[in-house]
């Protein structure tokens, strides 16, 4: 099936980035704007408390069953920000690494950033995310 797709990389930029610089979608996709993902279990609890890695799986979990429920998947996203409670750039690494391998070659441009709070108790990690399809 097709992708809507397109990875854009630079050469005029470093390659030391873990992703793609920017993205596009064709006019006629269908844009799919998803919650920001958590790692939150069916009953509403937050999963893998104080276990960055665990949240980041937990949420590209949730994050992959949003965009089944929206007729896509991972190699339909077309940009993500990864959100970490925590002013330890390990720990965004942490986070990141897992998002990461998650996406594969599917690497999407991303933003990685650390935030005093996020709006869970005991939730360290978020993954927002943009998805674009073409409807058959």
């Amino acid at each position: 099936m097709p992708r809507a797709v397109t990875l854009i990389r630079s050469a005029s930029l470093s390659d030391v980035a873990e992703y793609a610089y920017a993205a596009t979608a064709p006019a006629e996709s269908r844009l799919i704007f998803l919650a920001g993902s958590c790692p939150l279990a069916e009953d509403g609890s937050t999963v893998a408390v104080g276990d960055v890695a665990g949240q980041a799986a937990k949420s590209v979990e949730n994050l992959r069953t949003a965009l089944k429920d929206a007729g896509a998947d991972l190699r339909d996203v077309i940009s993500t920000r990864v959100l970490v409670a925590s002013d330890r750039q390990a720990d965004l690494v942490a986070a990141w690494e897992v998002v990461r391998d998650a996406f594969g070659a599917h690497d999407v441009p991303s933003t990685l950033m650390g935030v005093t709070v996020l709006g869970y108790d005991d939730q360290l990690v978020e993954i927002e995310a943009v998805a674009a399809v073409l409807d058959a």
